[in-house]
Formats: structure tokens, C-alpha cells, sequence
């Protein structure tokens, strides 16, 4: 077998060439073409239980007794500020007077956070979970959004604001030469 200058070699049939392919770092094999295999963003669990709700007293009685309050400023959090608390509330309590079972528009919300945070799906579905334990599970978003840096008074917009401003300091104000002098 001789080498040819053209880096092709040939053996005793002198038609027959074999080009010897480039080293690119590349492994090309036709049979097995390259695949990306990436692992699906995997849910994370809930900071706190649903039965936790005594773990923060003064959210859970707000939601014993007035459960729109509390669902008003979760729909506002997980509506980035496009609905405020009070009409998310006010809708809540209207479908909870009309039909006696408001977590027909709750559960839903529920969902939207589980899917924005990627959040569990446990112990059961949103809508069941509602329906079945409507006060647990509106204490438990709650505290998931407080947990989660969320002011739940301040609302979207004031939280906005307020991460805005932790990052940022404040100018000090103008020193006079009277304040000086004294």
C-alpha cells in the first residue's frame, strides 16, 4: 500500500481510493444522529403544608372570616397587578353568595401559581382540593406568596416598587450652610 501525495491511499486495485475524513472533535456516525436529552423542570414542594395554617394566626383568622380579603390580594400577587385585590375579592364573594361555592373561581388561581412557580400538585388536584378544604388551601397560597418575599398588604405594584427600591440607595438630602453652623 503506498500513500498518494493527496493523502488518498491505494492498495493493489490503483481505481479504488479511500479519503480519510477530517478530525473535527465531532464523532460522525450516521446510524446514531445526536440527541438532546434534557430533563423536564421537576416540581418543587409547597414551604409550608396545608395544615400549617396556625403556623401564621393572623392570615388564617383573616381567612376564617373573610375569605375574599385573602383571596383578593393572592389574585392580585398571582395576577401581576392586571387585577386588584379588591375586585378579585368582591368577585369572589359575589360567586360565593350566588352559588355558595366560590372555590369555583379559587381553584383556578391556585393553579395559575402552582404553574408560574412550579409548584406541587399534592395532596389532590386544585379544584378538589378547593372545594373539599377551601380555608387550608387559601392559607397555604398565602403564605407560599409571603414566604416567597411577597408583602401581601403592599399588593403587586407596592412590591414592584419596594424591590425596586431595596436595590437601589437613596440620595440623603441636601446639607444647608445654616444646618452647618449649628
Amino acid at each position: 500500500m503506498t500513500k498518494n501525495p493527496t493523502n488518498q491511499s491505494t492498495s493493489a486495485n490503483p481505481h479504488h481510493f479511500v479519503q480519510e475524513a477530517p478530525v473535527t472533535g465531532v464523532p460522525i456516525n450516521p446510524q446514531y444522529p445526536q440527541q438532546n436529552y434534557t430533563q423536564p423542570p421537576r416540581n418543587v414542594p409547597w414551604s409550608t403544608g396545608l395544615c400549617d395554617c396556625c403556623s401564621d394566626l393572623p392570615s388564617c383568622c383573616l381567612t376564617c372570616w373573610c375569605p375574599c380579603i385573602t383571596f383578593g390580594q393572592i389574585a392580585e400577587i398571582v395576577d401581576h397587578g392586571s387585577t386588584p385585590c379588591g375586585v378579585s375579592g368582591a368577585l369572589y364573594a359575589l360567586i360565593g353568595i350566588l352559588t355558595g361555592c366560590p372555590c369555583i373561581y379559587s381553584c383556578f388561581y391556585r393553579s395559575r401559581m402552582r404553574s408560574e412557580y412550579m409548584l406541587e400538585d399534592r395532596p389532590c388536584n386544585d379544584c378538589c382540593l378547593h372545594f373539599c378544604c377551601e380555608a387550608c388551601a387559601l392559607c397555604q397560597e398565602y403564605r407560599e406568596l409571603k414566604n416567597r418575599g411577597f408583602d401581601m398588604s403592599l399588593g403587586w405594584h407596592g412590591n414592584m416598587a419596594r424591590q425596586q427600591n431595596q436595590g437601589l440607595q437613596m440620595p440623603s438630602a441636601p446639607v444647608m450652610e445654616s444646618d452647618m453652623k449649628r
